[in-house]
């Protein structure tokens, strides 16, 4: 037999079917003479970062237990372009390469592999600096619509999230201890809320 390979089918929603790039691929690894170890399909969008299958080819990878990944085009083994080029190094270091169905073979260590690296990384940059350009952007425009970014001075958002529960546990005679145990909270964070809410309450319990 040939190479070792696996074969990759994605799909980004669960009302498709990974049964055609499967049919395909096994189809071309036939005619390539490839051995084929296992097939992993996925249901996931490209932007999505867990792929349970794509890792479990990863690791055959590792493990030298195959030599290829066979797919019928990149985007379905890329999420972006930083993921693809990365994933290609990744594979390299194991001395496997990415085979699409057009017979293009993604090899890092080949002079054509060395050069679609480069292009890769190339447009993986400009990527980001248009992400980066798009945030800047996006943060300038609400502040001018008057829209604040961070905590701001005086705000508590985790006692002002627990304030009706340690309220109504107060009011039902809970002792702070106890209402700190069940929020799982600092006996002074419950009692920081009560005194927030009631500044005349008495610290009668305080040390309950």
């Amino acid at each position: 037999m040939g190479q070792r390979a696996a074969i990759y089918c994605r799909v980004s929603t669960g009302d498709q079917s990974c049964d055609r790039q499967e049919r395909d691929l096994r189809a071309f690894a036939e005619r390539g003479g490839y051995e084929v170890m296992g097939v992993f399909k996925e249901t996931a969008s490209g932007s999505k970062d867990l792929r349970a299958q794509r890792g479990k080819v990863v690791a055959l990878a590792r493990d030298r237990h195959i030599q290829v990944v066979l797919v019928t085009e990149l985007t379905r083994w890329g999420r972006s372009t930083t993921d693809l080029l990365h994933s290609l190094r990744e594979l390299e270091a194991c001395g496997v390469s990415v085979i699409a169905q057009t017979g293009l073979q993604f090899d890092l260590t080949s002079p054509q592999g060395k050069l679609f690296a480069s292009l890769m990384a190339a447009l993986a940059e400009f990527e980001r600096d248009l992400l980066r350009e798009r945030v800047k952007s996006g943060i300038a425009a609400a502040r001018e619509r008057g829209v604040q970014f961070g905590r701001q001075p005086g705000q508590r958002v985790k006692a002002e999230r627990y304030t009706a529960r340690v309220l109504r546990l107060r009011a039902g005679g809970r002792s702070y201890r106890e209402i700190a145990r069940e929020l799982n909270l600092s006996k002074n964070t419950v009692m920081d809320i009560v005194k927030r809410a009631s500044p005349a309450a008495p610290g009668e319990d305080e040390a309950a």
